[in-house]
């Protein structure tokens, strides 16, 4: 089965993305460096804000919310274990 890429966004909620890029500039890829969003980082998309955004994301063991507009810059590919 071919795997897809996808911006994070994209995610289903209670899915988890391997991340295969990040495309935003240096700044924003290094504040997502320091809590833990890396190339092969593991991320499980938790919930959605009441206007659709920010969405709420576990990272290395941590929620965190990210704008639509900065997890349209973070491309992941969907991991084969859907751990809840």
């Amino acid at each position: 089965m071919e795997k897809k890429e996808k911006a994070l966004f994209e995610l289903s909620l209670g899915e988890t993305g391997i991340v295969s890029d990040i495309t935003s500039d240096i700044g924003m890829r290094r504040r997502f460096m320091d809590i833990g969003c890396m190339v092969g980082s593991d991320i499980k998309k938790l919930g959605v804000g009441p206007f659709g955004d920010p969405s709420a994301y576990l990272i290395c063991g941590a929620v965190i919310a990210i704008r639509k507009k900065d997890a349209a810059t973070i491309r992941v590919v969907a991991s084969e274990s859907q751990n809840s």
